[in-house]
């Protein structure tokens, strides 16, 4: 029988769920370390020596969640090996893979209950056939459930042969790039200034390529070095367009990598039919528009498959485009990305009208250097090893990169001032 395969984003949590007798023990024995394991069988018999004794069945998951909690916080692969077929078991469990920024991944065993009932007969335990029947009662019950619950993947073995054959392919979270050392340029909020962005690449010691009507498609380094882009390249200037097709060559052929910005997170659900595109984003539409739906629907694929952050250089360089604090590094949920995308608001206002974001960096005391941008200040500035990048080129600044390891700066000024910002008076201006 061929292998069933199973994608599991590692780490996170990983939820067995299915009647006693499905299968549940010995599928997560043939694909997970012991390590990875936490039974319910194995918590009853940690409290009161027996795994079937149901009187310790509540201190038993009182230590399975514990178990659990501890191992998510320490980003670890977590898989729980019990019948979960209940709502609020699984509930309980994914709110800790929610407070711990982590995927959840159901594995569901649909095996017959009269199967399920045959295997339990031989175990020494042999727990009772109408509990088992109960449970895989329940389970076609959930079914329905699971799919609208929170939980990132949901696999469905149907029958045995499935589960038998099931193997399990773990991968890292698209976050994670902590085995790639670079050397990197790390650049700022590009915004559509495209002329610039080129010259800040030429001065980095990038050698551009065009198409054949001159137009700059890729850019690769010499001495093997990459581009790494902290979001915002579109919208407020004058060629949006053209610095994401620089953007999307650079990163389809590996010369750099990318992390989106809170307009390209616009930009998608613009390009969905959601939402009512104004002022930047309008134009932005309008320029991809002209290059037609062939060229959109790049732009779509690239910008929403972009991970919302990356930890880069063994765990010592992250980048986010609006920053990101040390507890979330390396995760991966809905907060984490909402952080990456447009840092924290206090629910304050400045005297500009614009949202007051929480000083996080000033509070920052991770390793790793946190390199990102979205809000623009007049000079690059080191704060607890953490350095904004966005000079507000397309207010009439400068568009600036730092590059890593060596953690030296380069910036270009703008050619001239797009937009007025509403701090402009802080923003240095174009000479």
């Amino acid at each position: 029988m061929n292998d069933r395969p199973l994608d599991l984003p590692s780490p996170g949590l990983v939820m067995l769920i299915g009647p006693s007798g499905a299968g549940k023990s010995t599928l997560a024995a043939r694909n997970f370390a012991p390590t990875q394991v936490v039974s319910s069988d194995h918590c009853r018999a940690l409290v009161s020596d027996d795994p079937a004794d149901q009187r310790a069945t509540g201190d038993a998951f009182a230590v399975l969640h514990h178990l659990v909690d501890v191992r998510l916080r320490n980003k670890r692969l977590t898989v729980v090996d019990a019948t979960n077929v209940r709502e609020h078991d699984r509930q309980g469990l994914l709110r800790l893979a929610k407070q711990h920024d982590l995927p959840a991944t159901a594995v569901v065993l649909d095996v017959p209950a009269e199967e399920c009932v045959a295997r339990n007969a031989g175990r020494q335990d042999k727990p009772d056939p109408a509990v088992t029947r109960q449970q895989h009662a329940e389970l076609h019950r959930a079914l329905g459930k699971v799919e609208n619950e929170r939980f990132r993947r949901v696999h469905v073995l149907r029958g045995a042969g499935e589960v038998d054959s099931a193997t399990v392919r773990p991968h890292g979270l698209p976050v994670d790039r902590a085995h790639d050392h670079g050397p990197f340029d790390v650049i700022g909020d590009v915004h559509g200034c495209r002329r610039e962005w080129e010259e800040l690449l030429r001065r980095l010691g990038y050698r551009l390529h065009h198409d054949g009507s001159g137009r700059a498609v890729d850019a690769d380094h010499p001495e093997g070095r990459r581009a790494v882009l902290l979001g915002d390249l579109v919208d407020r200037g004058p060629d949006s367009a053209g610095s994401l097709r620089l953007a999307m060559g650079m990163v389809e052929s590996g010369n750099a990598l990318a992390v989106p910005g809170n307009h390209e997170h616009k930009l998608v659900r613009a390009l969905r039919g959601r939402g009512r595109p104004s002022g930047g984003l309008a134009r932005t539409l309008e320029e991809l528009s002209a290059w037609g739906e062939e060229f959109e629907h790049r732009v779509l694929e690239f910008c929403s498959g972009l991970p919302h952050h990356y930890v880069l250089a063994g765990g010592d360089l992250v980048v986010a485009h609006a920053g990101l604090p040390r507890h979330y590094h390396g995760r991966d949920s809905g907060r984490v990305r909402s952080f990456a995308l447009y840092g924290a608001p206090t629910g304050e206002r400045d005297e500009a009208g614009l949202p007051v974001r929480h000083p996080w960096a000033r509070d920052y005391r991770g390793r790793a250097v946190v390199l990102y941008g979205h809000t623009p200040v007049s000079s690059l500035e080191w704060v607890n090893r953490t350095l904004c990048l966005d000079t507000g080129c397309v207010f009439g600044g400068w568009l600036s990169a730092v590059r890593y390891p060596e953690c030296t700066t380069e910036s270009v000024a703008a050619w001239q001032r797009y937009q007025r910002h509403p701090h402009s008076e802080e923003l240095a201006p174009a000479e």
